[in-house]
Protein backbone atom coordinates (compact mmCIF):
# COMPACT_ATOMS: atom_id res chain seq x y z
CA UNK A 1 0.00 0.00 0.00
CA UNK A 2 2.87 2.34 0.81
CA UNK A 3 4.37 1.66 -2.66
CA UNK A 4 1.05 2.58 -4.30
CA UNK A 5 0.94 5.84 -2.32
CA UNK A 6 4.52 6.69 -3.28
CA UNK A 7 3.82 5.85 -6.94
CA UNK A 8 0.66 7.95 -6.86
CA UNK A 9 2.47 10.93 -5.38
CA UNK A 10 5.24 10.55 -7.97
CA UNK A 11 2.70 10.50 -10.82
CA UNK A 12 1.00 13.63 -9.50
CA UNK A 13 4.31 15.47 -8.99
CA UNK A 14 5.52 14.45 -12.45
CA UNK A 15 2.29 15.54 -14.09
CA UNK A 16 2.12 18.83 -12.19
CA UNK A 17 5.77 19.56 -12.90
CA UNK A 18 5.27 19.03 -16.61
CA UNK A 19 2.01 20.98 -16.60
CA UNK A 20 3.64 23.88 -14.73
CA UNK A 21 6.08 24.28 -17.63
CA UNK A 22 3.20 24.54 -20.11
CA UNK A 23 1.88 28.07 -20.71
CA UNK A 24 -1.79 27.02 -20.87
CA UNK A 25 -4.27 24.88 -18.99
CA UNK A 26 -5.76 21.90 -20.78
CA UNK A 27 -9.05 20.46 -19.55
CA UNK A 28 -10.06 17.03 -20.79
CA UNK A 29 -13.63 16.10 -19.91
CA UNK A 30 -14.60 12.59 -18.88
CA UNK A 31 -16.24 11.74 -22.21
CA UNK A 32 -13.09 12.60 -24.17
CA UNK A 33 -10.92 10.65 -21.72
CA UNK A 34 -13.22 7.61 -21.88
CA UNK A 35 -13.17 7.76 -25.70
CA UNK A 36 -9.35 7.97 -25.78
CA UNK A 37 -9.05 5.02 -23.41
CA UNK A 38 -11.49 2.95 -25.47
CA UNK A 39 -9.82 3.76 -28.79
CA UNK A 40 -6.21 4.24 -27.71
CA UNK A 41 -5.89 7.79 -28.99
CA UNK A 42 -4.08 10.99 -28.03
CA UNK A 43 -5.64 13.41 -25.56
CA UNK A 44 -3.15 16.28 -25.77
CA UNK A 45 0.43 17.15 -26.61
CA UNK A 46 2.81 19.91 -25.55
CA UNK A 47 6.57 20.32 -26.03
CA UNK A 48 7.29 18.69 -22.65
CA UNK A 49 4.57 16.02 -22.43
CA UNK A 50 2.00 13.92 -24.21
CA UNK A 51 -1.14 12.42 -22.69
CA UNK A 52 -3.08 9.61 -24.32
CA UNK A 53 -5.22 6.58 -23.87
CA UNK A 54 -3.70 3.33 -25.06
CA UNK A 55 -4.77 -0.25 -25.52
CA UNK A 56 -3.16 -3.49 -26.56
CA UNK A 57 -4.65 -6.79 -27.56
CA UNK A 58 -1.33 -8.57 -27.88
CA UNK A 59 2.38 -8.24 -27.19
CA UNK A 60 4.44 -5.43 -28.66
CA UNK A 61 8.06 -4.77 -29.46
CA UNK A 62 10.72 -3.79 -26.96
CA UNK A 63 10.90 0.01 -26.75
CA UNK A 64 13.50 2.47 -25.50
CA UNK A 65 12.80 6.21 -25.51
CA UNK A 66 15.92 8.32 -25.01
CA UNK A 67 14.06 11.40 -23.71
CA UNK A 68 10.61 10.16 -22.68
CA UNK A 69 9.60 8.88 -19.27
CA UNK A 70 6.41 6.81 -19.51
CA UNK A 71 3.87 6.89 -16.69
CA UNK A 72 1.30 4.13 -17.24
CA UNK A 73 -1.93 3.77 -15.26
CA UNK A 74 -3.77 0.52 -16.02
CA UNK A 75 -7.49 1.24 -16.31
CA UNK A 76 -8.69 -2.19 -17.40
CA UNK A 77 -7.36 -5.65 -18.26
CA UNK A 78 -3.99 -7.16 -17.49
CA UNK A 79 -0.59 -7.64 -19.09
CA UNK A 80 2.99 -8.68 -18.44
CA UNK A 81 5.48 -5.83 -18.82
CA UNK A 82 9.22 -6.47 -18.77
CA UNK A 83 11.48 -3.54 -17.86
CA UNK A 84 15.20 -2.93 -17.60
CA UNK A 85 17.83 -5.41 -18.68
CA UNK A 86 19.34 -5.29 -22.15
CA UNK A 87 17.40 -4.88 -25.38
CA UNK A 88 18.08 -7.58 -28.00
CA UNK A 89 17.84 -6.93 -31.74
CA UNK A 90 17.58 -3.19 -31.26
CA UNK A 91 17.41 -0.67 -34.05
CA UNK A 92 16.59 3.04 -34.21
CA UNK A 93 13.10 3.78 -35.53
CA UNK A 94 13.16 7.56 -35.15
CA UNK A 95 14.89 10.36 -33.28
CA UNK A 96 15.48 9.02 -29.77
CA UNK A 97 13.29 5.96 -30.41
CA UNK A 98 14.51 2.36 -30.52
CA UNK A 99 12.73 -0.97 -31.00
CA UNK A 100 13.92 -4.50 -30.36
CA UNK A 101 12.80 -8.12 -30.23
CA UNK A 102 13.56 -9.23 -26.67
CA UNK A 103 14.94 -8.19 -23.28
CA UNK A 104 17.63 -10.14 -21.46
CA UNK A 105 17.81 -9.82 -17.69
CA UNK A 106 14.76 -7.58 -17.24
CA UNK A 107 12.28 -7.42 -14.38
CA UNK A 108 8.82 -8.94 -14.95
CA UNK A 109 5.76 -6.98 -13.79
CA UNK A 110 2.25 -8.46 -13.82
CA UNK A 111 0.03 -5.41 -14.36
CA UNK A 112 -3.68 -5.30 -13.52
CA UNK A 113 -6.37 -2.64 -13.20
CA UNK A 114 -5.30 0.15 -10.86
CA UNK A 115 -1.54 -0.41 -11.17
CA UNK A 116 0.81 2.46 -11.97
CA UNK A 117 4.29 1.92 -13.38
CA UNK A 118 6.86 4.60 -14.23
CA UNK A 119 9.48 3.74 -16.84
CA UNK A 120 12.31 6.26 -16.85
CA UNK A 121 13.74 7.53 -20.14
CA UNK A 122 16.40 5.19 -21.54
CA UNK A 123 14.91 2.08 -19.91
CA UNK A 124 13.95 -0.86 -22.14
CA UNK A 125 10.33 -1.93 -21.68
CA UNK A 126 8.10 -4.46 -23.40
CA UNK A 127 4.52 -5.63 -23.21
CA UNK A 128 5.53 -9.26 -23.48
CA UNK A 129 2.13 -10.84 -22.81
CA UNK A 130 -1.40 -9.50 -23.12
CA UNK A 131 -3.79 -12.41 -22.48
CA UNK A 132 -6.94 -10.60 -23.64
CA UNK A 133 -6.50 -6.85 -23.72
CA UNK A 134 -5.18 -4.05 -21.58
CA UNK A 135 -6.25 -0.39 -21.52
CA UNK A 136 -4.08 2.26 -19.94
CA UNK A 137 -3.61 6.00 -19.52
CA UNK A 138 -0.15 7.22 -20.58
CA UNK A 139 1.69 10.40 -19.65
CA UNK A 140 4.97 10.86 -21.52
CA UNK A 141 7.18 13.41 -19.76
CA UNK A 142 9.72 14.62 -22.32
CA UNK A 143 13.21 15.81 -21.40
CA UNK A 144 14.42 18.72 -23.46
Amino acid sequence: MKLISIAGVFVIVLFLSAAAQSPAVTFLDHAKVADALAKGTSLMAAPNLRVSGAQRTGPGQVEVHDKETDVLYITDGDATLVTGGTMVGGHQTGAGQHRGTDIQGGQVHRLTKGDVIVVQAGTPHWFKEVPREVHYFVVKAIKE
